[in-house]
This record gives C-alpha cells, sequence and structure tokens, in this order.
C-alpha cells in the first residue's frame, strides 16, 4: 500500500501498543482530532491514545491510502472491544518535515 514511511510507522506502533513509537510520529504542537474531541500537542495525544487502547483494546488495519503532496487519506478497518466493531474509519493526515502535524479520525 502506498503511504508515507511516517504514516507506516504510526500504524505499526499501534499495532505494537508502543506509545514512545507512536509519539515519535508526531509533531511537538501536532493535533488529533477523534470523536469530536480535539488533543493538541504530544502529551495530549499520548492521553487520548492510552485511554482510547484501554477503554476499547483497538486494533486499526489500513485497507487503503490515497497521498497527495504532503496529505494522505487512510481508510482502516478497525476492530476491538466497541459496540459495532468492526468499523472503517478514515484518517486524514497532515505532515510536515515527515512527521505527523494534524490528523483526524472519522467514520
Amino acid at each position: 500500500m502506498d503511504m508515507p514511511g511516517i504514516i507506516n510507522t504510526y500504524f505499526e506502533a499501534d499495532r505494537r501498543n508502543d506509545a514512545d513509537a507512536l509519539l515519535d510520529t508526531f509533531a511537538i504542537e501536532a493535533v488529533v482530532e477523534d470523536e469530536g474531541a480535539h488533543h493538541q500537542g504530544v502529551a495530549a495525544i499520548r492521553e487520548w491514545w492510552v485511554a482510547a487502547k484501554k477503554a476499547t483494546q483497538y486494533h486499526a488495519e489500513p485497507v487503503e491510502s490515497a497521498v497527495d503532496c504532503n496529505k494522505a487519506i487512510v481508510r482502516a478497518r478497525v476492530s476491538g472491544q466497541f459496540p459495532g466493531s468492526p468499523v472503517m474509519l478514515t484518517h486524514a493526515f497532515t505532515l510536515k518535515d515527515d512527521r505527523i502535524v494534524w490528523l483526524e479520525i472519522r467514520s
């Protein structure tokens, strides 16, 4: 699948439950938008990610992607301990200097 290396690293770290490796993919002041909530900065992103993993024990498997310059859209099959599992979610990434500066996760 055609994805920038940093996005591959993001999904691989997520699969391994490796918070440090996952956070290394983000710029210091990056933003994550998920389920209507805004998380800015790596400390807030860590809190969001750890809480989501603990609550749902989810696994995200990328199934398709489209890349245009510094933007990438990845559709992933997400399964875990939540109602309606599995679901297809869109991960919209914006990259700068080989880091994620914005990630929006939506259905």
